[in-house]
């Protein structure tokens, strides 16, 4: 089976070019640092020259799409403009969509657990109310919509938070709480923001499992099975590594104005579980991930 994945240099993207290559053909695309890419099949490429992709896809001819290439920045950088961001995690997911149409591909989706309006409750469902509240979230919802559009043969993943250590380049708070932690500097941490963290290892095993089922035209919460804060998910660190707890600064949502308020956006996972895809405890998780750190 051959699979195509965007963004393998990214936090998540690396991890798959790891797992996937062990059990697939892959090839991986980067556009500026490469990562993990040079490591394996590779191609590097603007992901908006929309000849350049179907190129790609006529020599490669991939069984399966993983999309995860995005803007993800929850606060915009100064060289990137809206447009830009529209761009990206918009046109060219609708693009992709076509593609994978036209070439008979499964297109697996990473949208996000921010699509969701953050203040209805704890372990929200697929159908529960959609209101992103960030220019990332609201052109992952878009992107979403263009695939939905376009055909059915898609699985779309809104991730919980992802954590673990970054490869090359990527890095990822959970790793930012690690080092501060590790090297006795206080961290803050919000206690009043609930998510369903899974691993990056954990991610990429599950979307290794979904590729060999029988899985078309869902929309699946893609997360763990505990809802905790930031704050406890950084308590659980110090609990498996010994790092000082007294070093956990405790901050609320409304000391960082800057920042979407995205208050509970944790995730059942029943939908998910129901295709036999199983995460692992939440301290197994973590734990594996100190183990394999580099």
């Amino acid at each position: 089976m051959k699979i195509l994945i965007t963004g393998g240099s990214g936090f998540l993207g690396q991890y798959l070019n790891i797992s996937l290559a062990e059990k697939f053909s892959i090839v991986t695309t980067y556009n500026n640092n490469p990562g993990n890419c040079n490591q394996y099949n590779n191609v590097r490429i603007d992901l908006r020259n929309s000849s350049e992709l179907k190129k790609l896809f006529t020599k490669f001819l991939p069984d399966v799409v993983i999309h995860t290439a995005a803007v993800s920045d929850s606060i915009l950088s100064s060289n990137l403009s809206t447009k830009d961001v529209y761009d990206i995690n918009v046109n060219v997911t609708e693009e992709l969509a076509k593609l994978c149409k036209d070439f008979n591909s499964k297109l697996i989706y990473t949208s996000t657990d921010l699509v969701y309006a953050g203040y209805r409750g704890s372990y929200l469902n697929e159908d529960s109310k959609l209101i992103p509240v960030s220019l990332y979230a609201e052109t992952k919802l878009m992107g979403e919509v263009k695939i939905k559009q376009t055909f059915n043969n898609y699985i779309i993943l809104r991730t919980a938070l992802l954590f673990g250590f970054g490869l090359n380049q990527s890095i990822c708070h959970f790793q930012f709480v690690y080092e501060q932690l590790k090297n006795n500097k206080p961290v803050r941490v919000f206690t009043d923001q609930f998510r369903s963290p899974i691993s990056v290892i954990e991610a990429s095993r599950l979307i290794g499992e979904m590729i060999a089922k029988d899985i078309s035209g869902e929309v699946l919460n893609f997360g763990g099975p505990e809802r905790v804060s930031r704050y406890e998910l950084a308590e659980r660190l110090c609990d498996l590594t010994g790092l000082n707890k007294d070093l956990l600064i405790k901050i609320k949502l409304d000391d960082m104005p800057e920042l979407p308020k995205v208050e509970d956006v944790s995730l059942s996972i029943e939908k998910m579980k129901s295709f036999g895809l199983i995460p692992r405890p939440l301290n197994e998780m973590i734990t594996e991930v100190l183990n394999n750190k580099v």
